[in-house]
């Protein structure tokens, strides 16, 4: 049997891979050699290997984690291609990300730090009925949407008017689960199963309007946190996003979104 094994050497050079990235895989348990002489431990594999090898070496070069490999290489047929569709949604919302990025790097290069004009103003207190949800950062915008989803619906059924805009409320820190709430304004439903209600005191506040695509929301609060912390105030959640003209209204380089963020006084 040892005549049809290739050394680690051949193998590498069939397979298109270093010695180095084979005893990788070695070690991490990822594609163990066909045999391993005991005196000399030199590595020994079979061609039939060559598949699992290659295999591995194109999904590294997708960037796939080992431990996913790892877990596709050993599925039958049905589930590995179920690990490789999440891995590749995984990626396409990566892309998404990027490409946000790379537009919101074409802005700041063509025209420096958006010139966002910034005011304080006097918030009166909102009533809303809100509902709320747990995600990432990277999954804001499908939240904001399965709450829209779910909220619209139970207003409609219960009968209840609201009053334009959507509203969204965030945390301060966008940390990796944090709670988020879509709602609107609405005077009726006090007291009706399954709704629940946030009053927003009234209050100062630091305020400025976006316009264009959501992706793009990061500039504007770069503007507004720097314009309260230079005034002296120290910000306060919830964080409240108040969409003026949505993606059903209008194409997204027209989208308007009102910012606000509570503040008071830093007595620190």
């Amino acid at each position: 049997m040892q005549d049809e094994l290739l050394t680690i050497g051949r193998f590498a050079r069939l397979c298109r891979l270093s010695v180095k990235q084979l005893r990788h895989y070695d070690e991490t348990g990822l594609l163990a050699p066909a045999r391993v002489d005991d005196g000399s431990g030199y590595r020994y594999y079979a061609p039939e290997q060559a598949r699992d090898a290659l295999t591995i070496a194109l999904l590294r070069e997708m960037d796939l984690p080992l431990a996913v490999i790892a877990q596709a290489l050993a599925a039958e047929p049905a589930s590995r291609a179920q690990i490789l569709r999440a891995e590749r949604d995984r990626l396409a919302e990566r892309i998404s990300r990027d490409q946000a990025r790379l537009e919101m790097l074409d802005r700041l290069a063509e025209g420096g730090l958006p010139g966002y004009e910034v005011t304080m103003c006097t918030e009166p207190e909102r009533r809303l009925v809100v509902v709320r949800a747990v995600c990432t950062p990277a999954a804001i915008g499908e939240m904001i949407e399965e709450c829209v989803g779910r909220l619209l619906p139970v207003l409609g059924k219960a009968g209840m008017a609201w009053e334009p805009p959507l509203w969204a409320l965030y945390p301060l820190d966008l940390e990796d689960r944090m709670q988020i709430a879509v709602g609107v304004q609405t005077p009726q439903g006090e007291g009706t199963p399954g709704l629940e209600f946030e009053v927003l005191p009234g209050g100062p506040a630091a305020e400025t309007t976006h316009i264009g695509p959501y992706a793009q929301l990061p500039l504007a609060y770069n503007a507004l946190f720097s314009a309260i912390h230079e005034r002296g105030l120290r910000p306060q959640a919830p964080v409240r996003e108040a969409y003026l003209v949505g993606p059903a209204e209008a194409p997204q380089e027209e989208l308007v979104t009102r910012l606000i963020i509570p503040v008071q006084e830093n007595t620190a």
